[in-house]
Parts: structure tokens; C-alpha cells; sequence
């Protein structure tokens, strides 16, 4: 009888990755990301008189500009038949007709030597994004005193 011998199986060695250094390395590099970006602001903070129960009795010095955002998102400049029409498309978001108009303002209240004052009214089914884009077109002008309304004189 012939001796049969019994070997074990050579288990095959697999190769391994020990990813538990790199996962760390990771989390680090994440942290360093995060902690050095810088975040771009796109909405500025505008310091904002909001309406009061009753109108004041004082006129201000300047005469403010009045500034309408259509149900459409078209913007309107102005008030009974000087009204003007100015940037209509939507898509748009820097207003350059309504940057122009509030530049000129601006510097006439300058040489007036007063703040330029506008109040803004918004349709109730004009978009956010609208009344956005027109306050960072103030922002850009510097006009700080913005205040909205809910009447225009269409006259």
C-alpha cells in the first residue's frame, strides 16, 4: 500500500490594500478645503427702512425713485406717465439699463447733496430671483435707502 501524504492547501495569498491611512488622508484634505475657501458673497446686505403703519408727514429732500417689478419680471422706472419701461428679459440678471438709470440718479442726488432714496414695489407673482437682481443692482449703485411699497402714484 502505497503512503499517500496529505498536504495541505496552500491558502493563495491575496494581495491587500490597508486603506485605513488613506481614508484619513482624506478627511484631512477635506478639512483643509473647507477651512481655506472663501465664500463669495453674491447678495449684499442692504440696510432696509421698512414701511411704517402710517406715512410720515415729512417729505424727504430728494424726490425717491420708484422702481416697478411687473408680474412678468419687466422693470419700470419711475411713476404715472414718466414711467419708463427699461429691462425686460429675464434671463438677464444685471440689469444694465436699470444700473444706468440708478447711476445717473445717484449722481444727482450727489450734486444735490442728498442720498439718493428709492422704494420698490413688487407684484405679488414677480419672482424672487427678480427683486434680487434688482437689489444687487442697488448695491452696486451704493444706494443704501431702499424702502418698499405697495402704492404707486398712477397717475
Amino acid at each position: 500500500m502505497a503512503r499517500r501524504y496529505r498536504q495541505e492547501a496552500f491558502e493563495e495569498d491575496e494581495p491587500e490594500l490597508n486603506i485605513s491611512s488613506l481614508i484619513d488622508v482624506c478627511f484631512l484634505l477635506l478639512i483643509y478645503f473647507l477651512v481655506t475657501t472663501t465664500l463669495q458673497k453674491r447678495e449684499t446686505d442692504l440696510p432696509m427702512q421698512l414701511p411704517a403703519a402710517a406715512p410720515s408727514e415729512e417729505q424727504p429732500p430728494i424726490d425717491p425713485l420708484f422702481i416697478k417689478i411687473d408680474a412678468n419680471g419687466a422693470i419700470y422706472v419711475g411713476a404715472g406717465p414718466s414711467q419708463m419701461l427699461l429691462d425686460t428679459d429675464t434671463s438677464v440678471r444685471d440689469l444694465p439699463l436699470l444700473t444706468q438709470q440708478l447711476e445717473t440718479y445717484s449722481s444727482a442726488a450727489a450734486s444735490a447733496e442728498t442720498q439718493p432714496l428709492v422704494q420698490i414695489y413688487a407684484d405679488g407673482e414677480a419672482s424672487e430671483q427678480r427683486v434680487v437682481d434688482v437689489l444687487n443692482a442697488l448695491a452696486g449703485a451704493n444706494i443704501n435707502k431702499v424702502t418698499f411699497t405697495d402704492l404707486i402714484d398712477e397717475e
